[in-house]
């Protein structure tokens, strides 16, 4: 693995801990240059209770690596969270920076209603 994969990986591990440490439930992002994905997990961990990406059938028509297909997986993951009684969210953005397709999904969840 190189250099810059394992800073990003320590400084999501970090955050992880803190968020584990509070108990909350977190909306995990991870990306590739092609997809992006989100996850929304349980306080222990051990349970994925809503998820949503772009290689989704539905989704997969257009581009799927751009911000408009991530601010497009940010509303689809709001609504799946509220429909399992999820309202507020610890945002996880796994050691990326908050910017360009991150930083949508995390505005297009805001929009559907998610709170963090």
């Amino acid at each position: 693995m190189n250099e810059k994969n394992q800073a990003r990986i320590r400084r999501a591990r970090r955050s992880r801990l803190k968020m584990r440490e509070l108990g909350a439930v977190r909306l995990c992002v991870n990306r590739t240059p092609r997809h992006i994905y989100a996850q929304i997990i349980s306080e222990d961990g051990s349970k994925v209770i809503a998820a949503a990406s772009t290689i989704e059938k539905d989704l997969r028509v257009g581009a799927t690596g751009n911000i408009a297909a991530a601010r497009k997986i940010g509303e689809l993951i709001a609504d799946r969270a509220k429909a399992a009684g999820v309202t507020k969210v610890a945002f996880d953005r796994s050691g990326y920076k908050y910017h360009g397709r991150v930083q949508a999904l995390a505005e297009g969840a805001r929009e559907g209603g998610l709170e963090f």
